[in-house]
């Protein structure tokens, strides 16, 4: 019988990403996906150590797979992502039923060391640099019409309250023809919008090419732009003190780059800003701000804000406040500090704001954030804005979610499907959410080519489709290939 694989992603955008990656490989090795947790034979955690209480949300999921291979002792649990990466063979001492612990470096070997588990026992393994960008592996995405790109993998600023360098390396970035080649093969499967991940994405390219030209973001914006099919680029994240005019400018001239800039804050404070050592001011933040306002027409503007951090004054709060209302952002992401283990300001514990306190800073930043992003969204109100559907609202199925390019979400009523483009009136605003009455469809999913993961291992004289077997490239060992067949998606 097939066996089944069950995945479970905790945390960012780029543990999406990867847990794409590793499903590609375990469909490439013959494996069915199945979103029944109970029915799978393999069962993989991809985990982040970034989120507060991550190791308890993680130690929580095992306990309830102890009882589930104590029925059924041939299950495999795998432990991936970045909190398998720090903890190594804690994972295994303190879940000694978890059958293999691997890192952000070796995704390209999930498949191997399930096989190697399931002969040998348990496997523990970790790399301290990446060998394959994860984009580099087949994938298996649940959506059809978007999909993450990976550009750089790791980081190489030194954020007091970031884990990140810790768990995913230096910063490497990848070659710009094989990011244009990923994302012609993405377009030519139907995808229409993609967004371009990195830790820093505004540093990217600066540790290609020594002695001779090196492409850097804004090259490889317009790259990507002129990509036939791709209708929509994002990005993140972008570190402030790397924003430069040519990438404002880049995004004022590509078509398919959305007017939306993600920009952290973090703070507002001087003082702490040099504390978390985020490289900027406050002024030279709103400096920057202002310069990709002025380049760009209409840009929507989120950040992220942490509030408490170790020796936060209220005068540094307030500070926060100033730049906040100054910055009138769209949306914004704020966060009571949590400590994460292995950072730096984990070890300022006598330092650290008083839990009420921290949240009574919260609410007044809120109020804040929250006024600002409610005039933003109600300045759009009979406005027609092109929305790209997502799906059925998850509060209401009788309703439709989408996102404008500014990436603010929009409800309204229609029968389409998702990856199909609409103008709609936008009717009410709140601080989160558009809604909307649809004006016209102007574009629908075409049939889509699918790839099917095939065994890395199979002949090329076996046939999948009439005799014909077309091979997107040889697989490296190990890693999985994948057929590609023109077939009706519809």
């Amino acid at each position: 019988m097939t066996r089944r694989f069950h995945i479970r992603t905790f945390g960012c955008q780029m543990n999406e990403h990867d847990s794409e990656r590793i499903a590609g490989l375990l469909a490439a090795d013959g494996m069915e996906a199945t979103t029944d947790v109970e029915a799978a034979d393999v069962v993989v955690l991809n985990t982040c150590c970034i989120r507060e209480n991550a190791d308890n949300k993680l130690y929580g999921h095992l306990g309830h797979l102890a009882s589930l291979k104590a029925v059924r002792p041939d299950v495999q649990i795998a432990v991936a992502g970045c909190l398998a990466q720090k903890d190594r063979e804690a994972i295994q001492m303190r879940a000694p039923h978890v059958d293999v612990v691997f890192g952000t470096h070796n995704l390209d070997r999930a498949a191997v060391l399930l096989d190697q588990a399931r002969r040998s026992g348990p496997v523990v393994e970790i790399l301290e640099e990446s060998e394959t960008f994860p984009s580099a592996l087949p994938a298996r995405r649940d959506v059809e019409h978007a999909a993450w790109v990976t550009i750089q993998i790791g980081c190489d600023n030194s954020c007091a309250f970031c884990i990140v360098p810790a768990v995913r390396g230096k910063e490497i970035s990848r070659r710009l023809g094989d990011i244009v080649h990923e994302v012609e093969g993405l377009a030519a499967d139907g995808v229409t919008e993609i967004t371009l991940l990195g830790q820093n994405v505004n540093s990217y390219g600066r540790d290609l090419g020594a002695g001779q030209w090196r492409p850097l973001f804004a090259d490889l914006l317009r790259a990507v732009d002129a990509i036939p099919g791709i209708r929509r680029v994002r990005y993140t994240s972008p570190h402030p003190k790397d924003l430069r005019p040519e990438t404002a400018s880049a995004m004022a001239e590509c078509r398919s780059v959305c007017e939306h800039l993600h920009l952290p804050l973090q703070s507002g404070s001087d003082r702490i800003l040099a504390r978390m050592h985020r490289g900027y001011t406050a002024e030279r933040y709103l400096e920057r701000l202002a310069m990709a306002r002025a380049a760009v027409d209409d840009l929507a503007v989120t950040t992220d804000i942490i509030v408490g951090f170790p020796g936060e004054t209220d005068d540094d709060f307030e500070r926060t406040l100033e730049v906040a209302r100054e910055a009138n952002y769209d949306s914004t992401y704020t966060f009571v500090f949590s400590p994460r283990p292995g950072t730096e300001a984990a070890l300022m514990a006598d330092e650290f704001v008083p839990d009420a306190v921290a949240r009574q800073r919260m609410r007044r930043l809120v109020e804040v954030v929250e006024a600002s992003a409610l005039e933003r969204a109600r300045a759009r109100i009979g406005r027609v804005e092109e929305v790209l559907v997502e799906g059925p609202s998850k509060k209401d199925a009788a309703m439709l979610s989408a996102r404008t390019r500014q990436n603010k979400l929009v409800h309204f009523a229609a029968d389409l499907r998702a990856g199909s483009y609409a103008e709609v009136e936008i009717t009410a605003a709140a601080p989160h959410h558009l809604a909307g009455r649809l004006v016209k469809v102007t574009s629908v999913p075409r049939r889509a080519r699918i790839r099917i993961p095939v065994s890395a291992h199979l002949d090329r004289a076996e046939s999948s489709a009439g005799g014909h077997a077309v091979r997107d490239g040889e697989a490296a060992p190990g890693v999985a290939a994948a057929i590609a067949l023109s077939l009706d998606a519809g």
